[in-house]
């Protein structure tokens, strides 16, 4: 049996598909996702909040759900691990592995942005990983270097901590946003983990087979799949209440239907 951590071959990346609630879910696995994984973006859109402001609790109750509706393994998205000191990341990863999450990003800011010191945040990560290591099943811990993407430190930084974060038992490293496909190149080459990727902005016209030259192992879209969703609310919503209907047309139910059900045992 193929596990979570053995779909992580760099060179050959699979799809982590972000989603919201067990619907979205349930369709990506039916679509044929490898494993899905929380967006805490897209979930808070679901609560009427924006990111952020979900905490644990909520974020672990939400992988649960789609632990106990899908059949492939469900990533958690937890932001900073919801506290700033190491025990606040072990805390939540000892949590989501008890949810039956298969593994989970801890980021290295704080929900403004504002990064942690790198020994504070190797600290946490190593947390993280001991915490992991205890798990009763198999949980594949992602560290992310954010501060690149919120223009808090640059690339050689991100490198640094990404190495210190492998050192620190980190299985999975991630840099969000790090800028062109040159640099996420140079990620690749300097660590000695699998790197996922986020495709957005300048990497999301870079095709599956782009990001497997790059030597990435899997690849995420984060909200993204989830804000498309959004537009559609947003423009034929707004062309609805103005007296046109033309924007509504969509998959048939029967069609949803049949894959809602496909999805709960792919």
């Amino acid at each position: 049996m193929t596990t979570f951590r053995d779909l992580h071959r760099p060179g050959d990346p699979f799809v982590l598909a972000n989603v919201w609630d067990v619907g979205s879910a349930r369709m990506m696995a039916a679509m044929g996702a490898k494993a899905v994984a929380t967006s805490s973006a897209g979930f808070a859109f679901t609560r009427g909040v924006p990111d952020t402001r979900i905490g644990r609790a909520e974020a672990i109750a939400h992988g649960a759900d789609l632990v106990a509706n899908v059949a492939v393994p469900v990533h958690g998205d937890l932001e900073d691990g919801y506290g700033p000191e190491p025990a606040d990341c072990a805390d939540t990863v000892t949590e989501a592995a008890l949810a039956g999450l298969a593994g989970c990003c801890i980021e290295d800011v704080a929900g403004d942005g504002s990064p942690y010191g790198a020994r504070a945040a190797a600290a946490r990560i190593e947390a993280a990983a001991v915490a992991a290591r205890g798990a009763a099943r198999d949980f594949v811990l992602c560290a992310r270097a954010d501060g690149v993407m919120h223009g808090r430190y640059d690339l050689d930084e991100a490198i640094a901590r990404l190495r210190a974060f492998r050192e620190a038992g980190a299985d999975v490293l991630y840099c969000p946003v790090p800028g062109s496909a040159d640099d996420l190149r140079r990620i690749v080459e300097a660590v000695d983990a699998p790197v996922n990727a986020l495709a957005v902005g300048p990497l999301a016209t870079l095709s599956l087979a782009d990001f497997a030259a790059l030597g990435v192992a899997r690849v995420s879209v984060g909200a993204a799949l989830a804000r498309a969703t959004h537009r559609v609310v947003r423009d034929a919503g707004g062309a609805m209440l103005g007296g046109d209907f033309g924007g509504l047309g969509g998959i048939a139910g029967g069609d949803v239907d049949a894959m809602l059900a496909q999805g709960a045992d792919a």
